[in-house]
């Protein structure tokens, strides 16, 4: 007897990965074999990009006090090291979100390190 593929199980998984790849231009978007390798590598890279997310966000929020705290005449390093001695505990995110949006409670907080 012979063997029957299983072409229900096959479709389904083909669809996956053509719905995967979804707005992909060309034949990257309708062809599977194409799809398939074009779906893993978007897949690998959205695994790696998860992390560097995170990397990229911190050195974001560095710059923005970095450039926020030269205006008050200190450096990112002297800011950071005065936060830390004054026992004061803001985050980058949180330091960098008032540096942008409400830069007279940032320089409140440099006028309480600094005196």
């Amino acid at each position: 007897m012979p063997r029957s593929a299983n072409s229900v199980a096959s479709r389904k998984r083909k669809k996956k990965i053509l719905k995967k790849a979804k707005g992909y231009f060309g034949r990257r978007k309708n062809v599977y074999t194409v799809a398939k390798n074009a779906v893993e590598k978007g897949l690998s890279y959205a695994y790696r990009d998860r992390k560097n997310k995170k990397r990229t966000f911190r050195s974001l929020w560095i710059t923005r006090i970095n450039a926020a705290s030269r205006e008050h005449g200190l450096s990112y390093s002297e800011l950071i090291n005065k936060l830390k001695s004054n026992g004061i505990e803001l985050n980058r995110k949180v330091l960098a979100d008032l540096a942008m949006n409400e830069p007279e409670k940032f320089s409140s907080i440099i006028k309480k390190i600094l005196t």
